[in-house]
């Protein structure tokens, strides 16, 4: 356990600050880019977001389309037919169910097609300042690389995570993770020199064994 806090608090000074890159201005934009970001960058996501906010600004305006027309307008985040599919089917929902309005609660969230934990959380955090820590990618190679979490799905790392760091950082943790795993814990080559908790890495521990 002291040298999962060590790693904690070096990776806390390298990074004091972090943010989402996902540019959203309510709950509702932030689903549908989160939906969009599967498989995709962030920054394709707010060049396509940047578009298609402008013309559909509510779940009734996308719940109106036919999915090849979303499909067209979402082509650049790939996976476009079933991402439409989804979004279409998410936002009548929302229109229907919940009177136009994202819902803030875990399991209702995770009940809308295309929505998994992992976007939940997301939604949850960001959308309505509750105290998740969503896993994605990055955040589970991270996490397991460094030791701070021997789980081998997303959500047993999200539960070790939760357990080690205080919950009015759990926020900022999830995008601290996300920035040192995209700038340096990177899944191919990463950058192992740079890194300054490289003497905690449990794949540099292997590499030097």
């Amino acid at each position: 356990m002291i040298y999962k806090k060590k790693v904690i608090e070096l990776l806390a000074e390298h990074i004091p600050n972090a943010e989402p890159t996902l540019q959203f201005n309510n709950p509702f934009e932030l689903l549908i880019a989160v939906i969009l970001s599967a498989q995709c960058t962030d920054k394709q996501v707010n060049k396509t977001t940047e578009v298609l906010f402008k013309k559909y600004k509510t779940p009734q305006d996308f719940a109106a389309l036919s999915q090849h027309e979303l499909a067209e307008e979402i082509k650049g985040c790939g996976l476009y037919r079933n991402k439409s599919l989804h979004i279409i089917k998410t936002c009548k929902l929302i229109s229907e169910r919940y009177g136009g309005r994202v819902p803030n609660n875990f399991i209702a969230l995770q009940a809308l097609p295309g929505v998994g934990r992992k976007t939940a959380n997301v939604v949850l955090n960001l959308g309505f300042g509750k105290p998740t820590l969503p896993v994605d990618t990055h955040v589970y190679r991270v996490a397991r690389r460094l030791g701070l979490s021997a789980g081998n799905t997303p959500r047993m790392v999200e539960k070790d995570l939760t357990d080690l760091i205080p919950v009015a950082e759990r926020g900022v943790w999830h995008h601290r993770l996300i920035h040192f795993g995209r700038s340096v814990c990177t899944a191919r080559n990463p950058k192992c020199a740079e890194c300054v908790v490289e003497q905690y890495c449990l794949r540099a521990k292997r590499r030097h064994d």
